[in-house]
């Protein structure tokens, strides 16, 4: 059985947080005060454990349940440590994979609402990027003093919602002023440009600058819009000023957590605010870190993105595994799936981060399936144990936590980097990114690719890193193509330029940036009980 949930005081004094850094929402949540970050008590002096995985299957292979695990197994063997979690999305809660605040003995707490609403980040993330897209087609209504040519906005709207009819739809229908019957679409919020600026923000100032920066289209001239141009920043900014503040919770055995913004992996960077990752390390010995998806999404992303704008380095990296994962890239023959861990582990390797390969323990594995996984581990040189995070808890992860520990301890002199540098051209990072790290052979450029490429470079925008968008069942664009492929090309289909964040977003093969429901829902199977308490989630 989970521990009776602490109350927020408590978790707070684990960290040591005064009362005058956070504001209690109920009884076992929190804001945490951005003036945390300029108290010279709270120095930084913790390290980072980024964490992340092999190919994953639709249903995901326990990574975050893997991160609480660690966390809870850290505290066990009497680390300070805390876990800097992304905020779950609706669109797979409702959809195929459900909740993301992990599962059985090792849950973010309380579950349910961390699951569904929450403390409202996610709905302010909405409604900053709609404003922003009614002050655009308010524009257009007036005058269009600023020329912008309505063929040519780029901004959509979004919600937090998986609904592919929104993907594509037309506006302002019936209309005689500029952009009437124009044709634009809905993001899925994770994916929007403004969930990543408040992800990358390192303050209330910083998040200004980057929301002013946002491109939302191009004027006839040529010459690029800004959020700025429209006198949008200040109401975005209002809208966004609370959700800037990171969420204090707890684990099921109450170990600190922080639950801030929620970026995809697969169509954004993938992890955390860096404000949570911040006070972390100013707060505890140990951040587990979690970024989304495999390794050579979230975690690549991390290491291009992320850390070039904290300037936080890992001291390790966990890349979790699974039976199931294996057997699905070796096409059923968990021998033939060895081939993807290798590839994951190299590119870790490769990215100058000491590994431990955590061997997630599913009910049905049997224990010839988990020694053989071992053993590879072994033959690669990677340090490796097993974890029952989600039947044990902590006690599930200690032998992973001490495995993390004797890993950074064995390695202080490790020097994490990035797969490019940013001098390189946005064509020879693409590049770059494609060979070294997911295996093809060579890249190919649609011609509205191109032009895009072309034209962001022309706007001083080539030294900016890159974010490729791109399925996450396949190190290819393709996601049928499992293990490590080899002499593929990758399929670059369109960009587009978030210069608020901070990078070009690429988007390879039939990415989607508005996923859709399947046929038979996670909505099906949530309901509540005359109680009001939520079930299914």
């Amino acid at each position: 059985m989970s521990k009776p949930l602490l109350p927020i005081q408590e978790i707070a004094r684990k960290l040591g947080i005064s009362e005058a850094h956070y504001e209690p929402i109920g009884n076992y949540g929190a804001k945490l005060k951005l003036e945390l970050l300029n108290d010279p008590a709270f120095p930084r002096r913790g390290k980072l454990i980024l964490v992340t995985a092999t190919t994953p299957t639709a249903s995901g292979e326990g990574k975050t349940v893997t991160s609480i695990g660690l966390t809870q197994g850290l505290e066990r063997i009497g680390k300070k440590t805390v876990i800097t979690s992304r905020e779950p999305s609706l669109g797979p809660i409702f959809g195929i994979k459900g909740g993301a605040a992990g599962g059985g003995m090792s849950q973010l707490e309380p579950s349910q609402k961390i699951n569904l609403h929450f403390h409202g980040d996610f709905h302010a993330v909405t409604t900053a990027h709609n404003l922003l897209a009614a002050l655009i087609d308010a524009h257009l209504f007036h005058g269009n003093d600023l020329q912008l040519d309505p063929e040519l906005v780029s901004w959509p709207r979004t919600m937090d919602m998986n609904d592919r009819a929104l993907r594509r739809i037309a506006v302002s229908l019936g209309g005689k002023e500029d952009g009437a019957g124009r044709q634009t679409g809905f993001v899925i919020t994770a994916a929007s440009e403004v969930m990543a600026i408040l992800a990358l923000a390192k303050n209330r100032e910083d998040l200004r600058r980057r929301l002013g920066e946002i491109v939302v289209g191009v004027s006839r001239s040529g010459k690029k819009v800004t959020a700025h141009d429209l006198g949008a920043t200040g109401g975005m900014l209002a809208l966004l000023t609370d959700a800037i503040l990171p969420n204090l919770v707890q684990t099921s055995e109450g170990t600190p957590a922080m639950v801030h913004a929620g970026p995809f992996g697969n169509i954004a960077h993938g992890t955390s605010s860096v404000i949570s990752h911040e006070m972390g390390l100013r707060l505890a010995e140990y951040v587990v870190n979690e970024a989304g998806f495999a390794a050579d999404l979230g975690a690549e992303k991390y290491m291009d993105i992320v850390m070039r704008t904290s300037g936080i380095a890992p001291a390790a990296a966990v890349l979790v595994t699974s039976v199931q994962s294996l057997k699905l890239q070796g096409e059923g023959e968990l021998q033939r799936g060895f081939a993807n861990l290798g590839r994951h582990a190299e590119n870790l390797r490769r990215m100058g981060l000491p590994t431990v390969v955590a061997i997630n323990h599913f009910p049905k594995d049997t224990q010839d399936e988990l020694e053989r996984i071992a053993a590879f581990c072994g033959e690669l040189g990677v340090a490796h144990a097993q974890s029952e995070a989600f039947a044990k808890g902590g006690l599930g992860a200690v032998a992973l936590a001490e495995k993390v520990v004797e890993t950074i301890g064995k390695n202080p002199d490790a020097k994490p980097r990035s797969v490019y540098p940013l001098e390189d051209a946005l064509t020879v990072k693409i590049e770059k990114v494609a060979k070294e790290i997911y295996g093809a052979s060579g890249v190919n450029y649609s011609e509205k690719a191109q032009a895009k490429l072309q034209r962001f470079s022309e706007w001083g925008c080539a030294g900016l890193p890159i974010c490729i968008a791109k399925t996450q069942y396949s190190f290819s664009d393709n996601p049928k193509l499992m293990g490590a492929p080899r002499d593929w090309t990758l399929q670059v289909t369109d960009a587009s330029l978030s210069a608020g964040a901070g990078f070009v977003v690429v988007m390879a093969g039939n990415i989607m940036l508005m996923p859709g429901l399947p046929k038979v829902s996670r909505a099906a199977q949530i309901d509540v009980s005359p109680g009001g308490e939520i079930l299914g989630v």
